[in-house]
């Protein structure tokens, strides 16, 4: 981009950098729908397990989580997720985030029959937010983050960053 309004700004107001905070591999159980509402058409995702890795952070997901999406007149589909992680050291951290998928009708049909399609096809992208306790990992109630995601037959997988 190249405005006169963007050209004056500061450097570190040019560009948005990250690194990685890790990877999390959510499980879900079948989709149960809610079906017509007077807004959208509301489905849920009980999350009862999943993984995540990072440098600085690993762990699971403790089962009672959800995501309670709705489907769009856009055939967009936007995702509000509470999840808790457990970390390899006990800690538990909640995570909640909003999403937005959507792409070509094909490939959201088949992404949602469960077939393999590739990443780069479709637009998956998440903003975490995190509720920790003091100490270790209170460090994450003061971030922002970022994800992108794919969804896999039995749930999605994501690369979550930090916004620095």
């Amino acid at each position: 981009m190249s405005t006169p309004l963007f050209d004056d700004l500061p450097t570190p107001l040019k560009s948005v950098q990250t690194r990685p905070l890790f990877v999390i591999r959510l499980d879900v159980k079948p989709i149960v729908i809610v079906g017509e509402t007077p807004g959208s058409f509301r489905r849920v995702g009980i999350v009862p397990s999943g993984t995540f890795a990072g440098e600085r952070l690993s762990g699971k997901v403790l089962d009672g989580g959800a995501d309670w999406q709705t489907v769009r007149g856009d055939a967009s589909t936007t995702l509000d997720v509470r999840l808790i992680l457990q970390t390899d050291d006990g800690v538990n951290i909640m995570m909640a985030y909003r999403g937005l998928r959507h792409g070509p009708a094909d490939v959201i049909q088949r992404l949602e029959k469960g077939e393999d399609v590739d990443p780069a096809s479709y637009y998956f992208r998440i903003n975490p937010m995190f509720e920790a306790p003091t100490g270790k990992y209170d460090w994450l109630n003061r971030i922002i983050a970022v994800g992108t995601g794919h969804r896999f037959a039995n749930g999605p997988v994501y690369s979550v960053f930090e916004v620095l």
